[in-house]
C-alpha cells in the first residue's frame, strides 16, 4: 500500500509540474509568437482550467479587478508552487 501511495505521489508531482512548466511557458510565449500559435492555444488550453476558479473567485470579492496584472494567474502560479512543495511532505 505504502508503494501506491509514492508512485501516486509521483504521478502527481508530474502532473503539477507540466501544469507549472505550462503556466510558464504561456507567459514567455507571449512575448515571442503571435496570438494564433498553436503551442500558445494549447498551453491556454492547459492552464486555464487551473486559473478560472480562482479568477471567478477573485471577481467575486472585487480583488484586482483595475490591475493591469493578471493577478489570478499569479495566485495560481502560487498555489500551484505551493502544491508542489507540500506533497512530498504527505
Amino acid at each position: 500500500m505504502e508503494n501506491f501511495f509514492y508512485i501516486f505521489a509521483q504521478v502527481v508531482s508530474l502532473g503539477l509540474s507540466a501544469l507549472s512548466l505550462a503556466m510558464f511557458l504561456r507567459v514567455i510565449l507571449q512575448f515571442f509568437v503571435a496570438e494564433d500559435n498553436k503551442f500558445l492555444i494549447f498551453c491556454y488550453a492547459v492552464t486555464e482550467p487551473f486559473i478560472i476558479p480562482i479568477r471567478v473567485i477573485m471577481e467575486k470579492m472585487n480583488v484586482g479587478q483595475n490591475s493591469p496584472i493578471d493577478i489570478p494567474f499569479f495566485v495560481a502560479y502560487i498555489i500551484l508552487t505551493l502544491l508542489q512543495m507540500f506533497l512530498p511532505m504527505i
